[in-house]
């Protein structure tokens, strides 16, 4: 498949922000009297955002959150904020090797200000600007609804069928299958271990790729 566009998925597909930030809520979790792995947030709370998110953790944990827990995650962010975050291997080179006619847009859970500071700390700003879209900024259902993905291609201008979206998480891959994108479920960072591209493949992807190497192959964008 050669699209028309491409949605990208921010964190966990350009740069290496879902370990990290999924181990500190663990770490946080535990310290609080719930016993959380970073796999077991991985695998409950990554992708989701606002009430979803909060929601997931408040399930788990089988009760309101700590009342402390908005302030630690922003203390969280606002150190990796200033510190950066390392990008996905291969990633910066595969934006850059765009044709600059593609149309490209990011579709996100995270806030647009996280996406640009980290965008910018990658060198990739300009690559997608203006088109960075949130889930909890741009649509009133985030993922796993398709509507962040549906908006995404709508501001680009390109039918959401002639698309294809780069997604990592199953939540994220979820709502990417449900809005008619060709999906590519992307294995590439850290946080993917082994057995996650069957999660993905579950999810309905119609293709996996675990290098930036194989997305550029499998839409026909290989140099």
């Amino acid at each position: 498949m050669t699209p028309r566009a491409l949605i990208f998925d921010f964190d966990g597909v350009l740069i290496e922000s879902e370990f990290a930030g999924n181990r500190h809520i663990a770490e946080y979790l535990t310290a609080r009297g719930h016993p959380t792995t970073p796999e077991q947030a991985m695998a409950r709370f990554m992708g989701l955002s606002g009430a979803d998110f909060t929601g997931a953790i408040e399930r788990w944990i089988g009760g309101p959150l700590p009342d402390d827990f908005a302030e630690a995650r922003a203390a969280e962010d606002a150190r990796v904020v200033a510190e950066g975050i390392d990008p996905v291997a291969g990633a910066v080179a595969f934006v850059r090797s765009l044709p600059p006619s593609l149309p490209r847009a990011i579709a996100s859970s995270s806030r647009t200000a996280w996406i640009e500071r980290h965008l910018r700390h990658i060198g990739l700003f300009e690559a997608f600007a203006p088109h960075l879209y949130s889930g909890r900024e741009h649509v009133t259902r985030g993922k796993p609804a398709p509507d962040l993905y549906l908006h995404a291609a709508a501001q680009l201008g390109v039918p959401i069928a002639a698309c294809a979206i780069i997604e990592d998480s199953p939540i994220g891959a979820t709502g990417a299958v449900a809005s008619g994108a060709y999906v590519v479920g992307l294995c590439a960072a850290t946080h993917c271990g082994a057995g996650h591209d069957e999660v993905l493949r579950a999810k309905g992807v119609q293709a996996i790729a675990h290098d930036f190497g194989e997305v550029a192959r499998l839409l026909g964008l290989a140099g």
